[in-house]
């Protein structure tokens, strides 16, 4: 029997929040409101969205021995996830600089800091992790040949979910071995190497992705809900309906909503509905890991 539901590798960051009435131009300066901190990163956000939800959960990252550091252990633990694989220091726990409009969309940009030391090594000194997780979900806020060492690292018959964000081309290894790929508009266009001659479609995004190798694919679409594929066919979800306040952290409550719902045996179809359903849950509340709902708010919605 698999001790955790889900193995999330990936970013810890303490979210600095600012709300504008818009984003600067270059060379332009706006004032905002108050400076709020709130835990986040989207390795951080998975593994506290699926322990809210209810999976068993542990979490493979890096912090610095810092106060956002403290912070970033403390939201993990309130949640329930294992922090056995959380490691302290080699640089300050990272940053995001994160602007929000009225509309609810967001501006980020990441300060790495201890993330960028989460190493192959230290993926391979967790093997244990590995061996007793169903699932292993991975983000691109953290090195690449780190989520290369994650892929070889994957016990037999374990299920790995990646969603490449921030995007880069990503190596065949890697691209093999995603069940799903999980990636919105932009994600999608930067690993297809768009050139500006894709098609608005993103059935085609998604056939074009298949073909370059991945087991199934998600292509999610905001408030339109998401889009799976796989060998079987190409399926529209529909999401719900709700006034967006702040979406923040949606598309990691997404991704870990989803990944736990595979490893329980839902169809990618099944998983992906209630993912979305969870992730327009947490549009509706302000921040990021302080959004994400339980199951019973996701059952309410």
């Amino acid at each position: 029997m698999n001790d955790y539901d889900l193995l999330v590798v990936g970013s810890a960051n303490a979210d600095l929040v600012i709300g504008v009435e818009r984003r600067p131009a270059a060379g332009e300066t706006v004032l905002g409101s108050d400076l709020a901190v709130h835990p986040g990163g989207k390795g951080a956000n998975q593994a506290v969205a699926a322990a809210r939800l209810g999976a068993r959960t542990a979490l493979l990252a890096r912090v610095g021995d810092d106060a956002h550091g403290r912070l970033l252990l403390d939201s993990q633990r309130s949640a329930g996830v294992d922090t056995v694989g959380v490691l302290v220091g080699g640089a300050p726990t990272g940053v995001a600089l994160i602007t929000v409009d009225p509309s609810g969309d967001n501006s980020i940009v990441v300060s790495p800091g201890a993330n960028g030391r989460l190493a192959p090594q230290d993926v391979r000194a967790a093997g244990s992790l590995f061996h007793a997780s169903r699932v292993v979900s991975a983000q691109l806020e953290i090195p690449l040949e780190t989520v290369v060492e994650v892929v070889r690292c994957l016990a037999p018959g374990s299920r790995f979910v990646l969603n490449p964000s921030p995007p880069q081309p990503l190596p065949t290894e890697v691209l093999a071995a995603c069940d799903p790929l999980i990636v919105n508009e932009h994600e999608a266009k930067v690993i297809l190497g768009d050139a500006g001659g894709l098609s608005d479609e993103p059935e085609d995004w998604a056939r074009l992705l298949l073909a370059k190798g991945p087991r199934s694919v998600v292509v999610t679409l905001g408030g339109e809900g998401a889009l799976v594929a796989s060998a079987e066919g190409t399926v529209r979800v529909p999401s719900v309906a709700v006034r967006a306040v702040d979406t923040t952290g949606a598309g990691d409550a997404f991704t870990a909503a989803l990944a736990w719902r595979l490893g329980a045996g839902e169809s990618l179809a099944e998983a992906a509905a209630y993912a979305a359903r969870v992730g327009a849950a947490t549009v509706t509340k302000q921040g990021a890991q302080v959004s994400f709902p339980t199951a019973a708010e996701v059952a309410a919605l």
